[in-house]
């Protein structure tokens, strides 16, 4: 194949696995990334067209995983074509308790490793005039109780790749930043407390969850559309122009919502 594949960060489970599946069902080829090597061996086995999937477990913010994930989408399928990165972490845990080692990896997983990862598919990208497909979150606008890293990390991965954008649309590489709020996904399932061990508490949300398969859906189809960013619901979006136009306001509310938080 040379029309080169979709790399999949996180695909494994949740959204990256729904994403994989719409994909798939496009006819597009694929290269499936997660830890979990157990499961995405599961995962890439259950589509049935070995032809077209071939998966790779690893350590996504390890450079040289990074490098083999590259070359194996030149062997097998001509380069990447549309980069998802997709794998994320987060923490639920207050600032002042939270070991520095957590907001570290936090930083790493979710800002450095997507953005060290879509450099080196740079040039297979822009052979194909393809897509560089990043998934923030809301929290990355606005602020959240007890998610300062994630909220630093998703900042700094959105404005990143605007900055990519602007360098790369003249060489047809398309960037879309897609903004998910509270999607039934196991990223918070395995959220990191304050010492670096699964969080002790329920997270607290607003509105209503989504399912990964719908909010996939919407992402594979901007990816098609070219679009430059998307979003999962109006409240969401509401909510960080409050931020914007009245921020006492939405500190307020926002502490009310995740009250929670300062009693961990």
């Amino acid at each position: 194949m040379d029309k080169g594949c979709v790399l999949i960060t996180g695909a494994a489970g949740g959204l990256g696995w729904e994403m994989a599946r719409v994909f798939h069902r496009r006819g597009d080829a694929l290269l499936l990334a997660d830890m979990n090597g157990e499961q995405l061996a599961a995962r890439a086995a259950s589509l049935g067209t070995p032809e077209r999937v071939a998966a790779l477990a690893g350590d996504i913010t390890d450079a040289d995983h990074q490098q083999a994930l590259i070359a194996l989408a030149a062997e097998q399928f001509g380069g990447v074509r549309v980069l998802v990165n997709n794998a994320g972490i987060t923490h639920r845990s207050l600032a002042e308790k939270t070991d520095p080692a957590v907001l570290r990896k936090v930083m790493q997983v979710d800002w450095q490793a997507p953005l060290e990862l879509a450099l080196r598919a740079l040039p297979q990208i822009r052979a194909h005039q393809g897509s560089l497909v990043n998934i923030g979150s809301m929290a990355g606008w606005m602020p959240v109780l007890g998610r300062t890293a994630y909220c630093a990390a998703k900042s700094a991965l959105a404005q990143s790749f605007e900055v990519i954008r602007s360098e790369q649309q003249r060489h047809g590489v398309h960037v879309l930043m897609v903004y998910p709020s509270f999607i039934d996904t196991p990223i918070e399932q395995h959220a990191l407390g304050f010492d670096g061990k699964p969080a002790r508490h329920a997270r607290s949300m607003v509105g209503k969850m989504k399912s990964a398969a719908w909010m996939a859906e919407r992402i594979v189809d901007a990816c098609v559309q070219r679009r430059k960013r998307v979003y999962s619901d109006r409240l969401s979006v509401f909510g960080s122009l409050l931020w914007r136009l009245a921020p006492d306001l939405y500190q307020r509310i926002m502490m009310k919502k995740f009250a929670v938080e300062l009693e961990q």
